[in-house]
């Protein structure tokens, strides 16, 4: 995309910038995963530089730990289950059900957990506040044992 404003374009370079836009249009959808070993499941359903989008699917075991995120924020939104968000100190944030969310604003400090039987299934999408600028996962405890696969989650 241009730095420039479209309405400081001419006509010809304003209808290309918005058709090279239109031309990156895509549908998605989702659908719940099959339980596997692993207590977390992501299906991501947009990576794009600015943001990503992401349903998490957190089963028994699957809670992480105390962290926070650099040049992004984040909100959460539930569409199935319960979520209980935590900060230092086992600070309680909030809970939150189906159809309620939560912001979580770059460098906050949190954790969550899925409460009760019900497998959450919980919405992220990620914003990135300077594109170009690492976005990382910064762990404040211990990364939980099944996070060990994944080497982006053991930075601290």
């Amino acid at each position: 995309m241009s730095d420039i404003n479209p309405r400081d374009m001419s006509d010809a370079d304003r209808t290309a910038y918005h058709e090279a836009a239109e031309a990156e249009i895509f549908m998605f959808g989702y659908t719940k995963p099959e339980a596997t070993k692993r207590p977390k499941q992501n299906t991501w359903l947009v990576r794009r530089p600015h943001m990503s989008f992401v349903i998490q699917c957190v089963r028994d075991g699957g809670e992480n730990n105390l962290h926070y995120h650099t040049n992004s924020e984040t909100a959460w939104f539930v569409l199935r289950g319960r979520a209980r968000f935590y900060g230092p100190d086992e600070k309680v944030y909030g809970e939150i059900g189906a159809m309620e969310g939560i912001l979580m604003p770059g460098g906050a400090r949190y954790k969550f957990n899925k409460v009760g039987d019900e497998d959450l299934e919980i919405a992220q999408m990620v914003a990135v506040h300077q594109v170009g600028d690492r976005k990382e996962r910064i762990n404040v405890e211990a990364h939980r044992e099944w996070m060990a696969d994944s080497p982006h989650l053991q930075k601290y």
